[in-house]
């Protein structure tokens, strides 16, 4: 089972090939990763098509598609789903979705409670509590890190290490920063071996985007002389 993943919520690009064996085991055939915030668009296609040179592979030999569903900001957020969906669409495959979060609390490799938190911007971050690298307790959410209540647990993520000045020593090991797509794909496996069903590979939205629709326009009234 060959699986293509890739994840552009957060200001990394990264993406991953990877297959799971007839016994199994996960195997990475070619990953990579790089942070730019403002090529998401650019970098991903290239990114792909490398990937798949450096695997021995063409596209056509991939069975799944995972995209990370966020939350993140709109613009990167759409960027790797819009992908997400035209590769499976021309390549007949299934397109899943997996929570960015997750991917990022899988390649943590930790077996106890921690929270892991991404830069949500507006002075905010996206977080969620796990038990471990594997299990999330409730729902992803977000909030000024002033107001956040992780319990004193350890955090991950770039959102612990931007704002390590207000949640003190549980931010003082935040690695990884960023999602990882091998990571991603490792997860992706697991659960579609286990039967466990993935997210829809739609946009995990937790606010209003900044831009919305024009409302009608206003009256000009005519002054006659």
């Amino acid at each position: 089972m060959l699986l293509l993943a890739f994840d552009t919520a957060t200001p990394a690009v990264t993406a991953a090939i990877g297959e799971s064996g007839p016994d199994g085991a996960f195997r990475l055939r070619a990953s990579a990763a790089s942070v730019d915030a403002r090529r998401h668009g650019e970098l991903l296609s290239p990114t792909i098509h490398r990937l798949a040179e450096e695997a021995g592979i063409t596209l056509a030999d991939l069975d799944h598609v995972a995209v990370g569903i966020g939350p993140g900001p709109y613009t990167g957020l759409r960027v790797g789903l819009a992908t997400g969906h035209a590769l499976a669409d021309a390549l007949g495959v299934p397109c899943h979705g997996v929570t960015t979060l997750d991917a990022l609390a899988f390649a943590t490799g930790r077996t106890g409670p921690f929270v892991a938190m991404t830069d949500a911007r507006r002075k905010e971050v996206f977080w969620a509590r796990y038990d471990d690298r594997l299990h999330r307790v409730g729902e992803v959410a977000v909030d000024r890190p002033a107001e956040l209540d992780t319990g004193g647990l350890p955090l991950v993520g770039h959102g612990a290490r931007m704002y390590a000045e207000v949640f003190g020593p549980a931010a003082a090991d935040p690695d990884p920063l960023y999602p990882d797509a091998a990571a991603m794909a490792e997860l992706a496996l697991l659960r579609l071996r286990q039967g466990t069903a993935l997210p829809a590979p739609e946009p995990l939205y937790l606010r209003r985007p900044d831009a919305v629709e024009p409302g009608s326009p206003k009256k000009v009234r005519q002054w006659v002389k």
